[in-house]
């Protein structure tokens, strides 16, 4: 199988401080601001940014885990059943800006689903989206994302693969590869 790297744990590491300053930028104080991470794997994406942004800056920002999973609009056309991810929201998002965070963007897909999932912790003010990569021309939704780690060009055939040290890889990397 062919790999090719896309990013490194540095190059992990400079995209996330940039997110956390952009944030910082763009939410001052954070007083009307919430971090969702989008299951299965934004909630690792989140939890590095939760933690920078209180090292940077000094702040705490409420976060929680989304799952989409029964919100999905291909939910019941798969040959096997979905698992679906613990959904960890102990606030309401209701008039707040909503950042949600995930890894990949690729169909748009988990994003649509979020939005409709989100509505039972109340109508936010304002969503933004936050992802590592985001494929680009592959989309099925008219989504894009307001910070972006690193666009790439993908085919059909190939899958993006994140590998995080809390999963159990040696480092953080990303990699694009054949799908099997």
């Amino acid at each position: 199988m062919q790999k090719r790297l896309v990013l490194d744990q540095q190059q992990i590491s400079i995209i996330l401080k940039r997110f956390c300053h952009q944030l910082i930028e763009n939410h001052d104080t954070f007083d009307n601001t919430v971090l969702l991470g989008l299951q299965p794997r934004g909630p690792i994406v989140l939890d590095k940014i939760v933690r920078l942004l209180e090292e940077i800056a000094g702040v705490k920002v409420p976060f929680g885990y989304l799952d989409a999973t029964f919100h999905r609009d291909d939910f019941r056309r798969r040959d096997f059943p979905l698992k679906a991810n613990e959904t960890k929201i102990d606030f309401l998002i209701e008039g707040k800006k909503v950042v949600l965070i995930d890894d990949v963007l690729y169909k748009g897909r988990s994003v649509r689903a979020a939005l409709d999932a989100m509505i039972a912790f109340g109508r936010p003010q304002k969503v933004e989206l936050m992802i590592l990569i985001d494929r680009k021309y592959t989309r099925d939704y008219p989504i894009m994302p307001d910070y972006c780690g690193v666009k790439v060009n993908t085919l059909e055939s190939q899958y993006v693969s994140v590998e995080w040290a809390e999963k159990g890889f040696e480092k953080d990397a990303i990699w694009i590869t054949e799908k099997a």
